[in-house]
């Protein structure tokens, strides 16, 4: 996660968020554009997973660069959906098609990647 040294809310919600993490807290961010299909596809589908797997240990924060436009720039984001594990580290993102269960737990680190 590239962060702007001068930018200090940014520099405090991570540090913020850092300190949750010791008990096991997930901070995850999911980028998107306005109320489409896929959009809403994707929100459910996030917000079923981290209920199931993540209940109570969790923070989504739901970004629609339609309102926010400056923070896709700021995040790097250049498709969308983006689902972003902030915390715990290593950071992780995932483009694309968030429905599929196995690879959104995968790339949260929630199971174990097939060989």
């Amino acid at each position: 996660m590239r962060t702007d040294p001068g930018n200090k809310s940014t520099t405090a919600e991570f540090e913020k968020a850092l300190n949750r993490t010791g008990d096991g807290q997930y901070v995850l961010r999911l980028y998107l554009t306005g109320s489409t299909i896929r959009s809403n596809r994707a929100v459910t589908a996030i917000k079923i997973l981290c209920e199931r797997y993540l209940k109570g240990r969790y923070d989504l924060e739901i970004v629609d660069l339609r309102q926010h436009p400056d923070r896709a720039d700021a995040a790097q984001i250049f498709a969308l959906p983006t689902l972003v594990k902030v915390l715990p580290l290593p950071s992780r993102r995932l483009v694309g098609d968030l429905t599929d269960p196995d690879r959104v737990l995968i790339a949260l680190d929630l199971k174990p990647a097939k060989k």
